[in-house]
């Protein structure tokens, strides 16, 4: 017996952390090449669409809620703001208000956010804030700086917010998998369509818009498994299935809804017929179902 002939008949993997899509990758290529049926969610960088014609106040909201909350260390949160340039300013200011009223610590003093989950992990997200810096981002706020609530010692990092973040630095094409918020300008809706759908995850995506016809253009061009208009965490509830695609997804079936049950499901065909009690002797084709 191998090591091989040890793996579980369906392998299900969802680590989500900066590495989560090369293992993904390698439980995917590991268990299908010995005939085992794999679900192996990978990285994720969900995007956030807002348009002029946005309620800015409920966008802003939206994108601190979703960039923020649990401390950004959750596979659905929005990590990059794509914002028209007409209303970037504007937008940036509200976001920036809200952050201020936020709360990080133990939760011994009551807070909004938690630390981060370990020592090495805030320290990589530490790394990517200076590396953003380093590529010429504007640093909007600095999480470094943030003061901390409680008297417990912990892996602590504000939240963080960058502006015009470009598409080749770090801190757009990876997932930081921490509390940290970019905003990349757009000039138009094109423009800002083009960015999730090249981007190599395509786990969820947002866009903040009154316009219906522009909301169902979008919706049915971005290649991006999971969409939300004027939702920004796109999670459908538990009768849908829930999966990102590219390289935020390895396998043909996601989770949830009936997918879920096909996963986990091997089927039985049975084909019957019950004879009328005339014989009709020996066929030698296909029977038919009449």
């Amino acid at each position: 017996m191998t090591s091989d002939d040890l793996l579980p008949d369906i392998a299900l993997q969802r680590c989500k952390t900066h590495r989560s899509t090369p293992i993904a990758r390698y439980i995917y290529t590991r268990g299908t090449a010995n005939g085992k049926r794999v679900q192996a969610l990978g990285g994720a960088k969900n995007h956030m669409l807002v348009l002029p014609d946005a309620d800015l106040d409920l966008a802003a909201d939206a994108a601190v809620n979703a960039g923020f909350g649990s401390a950004g260390e959750r596979c659905m949160a929005i990590s990059v703001l794509l914002a028209v340039d007409s209303i970037a300013d504007e937008l940036i200011a509200k976001i920036s208000e809200r952050m201020a009223t936020l709360k990080t610590g133990d939760g011994s003093m009551g807070c909004d956010m938690g630390p981060i989950v370990t020592g090495v992990a805030r320290d990589r997200i530490v790394g990517y804030i200076e590396a953003g810096v380093g590529a010429g981002a504007e640093l909007v706020v600095d999480g470094r700086e943030t003061e901390f609530h409680g008297g417990a010692d912990g892996f602590f990092v504000g939240p963080t917010l960058f502006d015009k973040v470009s598409t080749d630095m770090s801190i757009y094409t990876d997932e930081i998998f921490g509390p940290v918020l970019t905003i990349a300008r757009v000039d138009t809706y094109e423009q800002a369509l083009a960015l999730p759908t090249e981007h190599e995850y395509g786990n969820g995506v947002a866009i903040y818009t009154r316009d219906g016809g522009t909301a169902r253009d979008f919706v049915s061009r971005v290649e991006v498994g999971m969409v939300g208009v004027n939702v920004p965490i796109p999670v459908p509830v538990a009768y849908h299935a829930f999966g990102g695609w590219k390289k935020s997804g390895f396998g043909d079936l996601n989770q949830h809804g009936s997918d879920a049950f096909r996963f986990y499901t091997r089927t039985k065909t049975v084909t019957a017929r019950w004879p009328s009690g005339i014989k009709e002797g020996a066929a030698f084709s296909i029977p038919t179902m009449e």
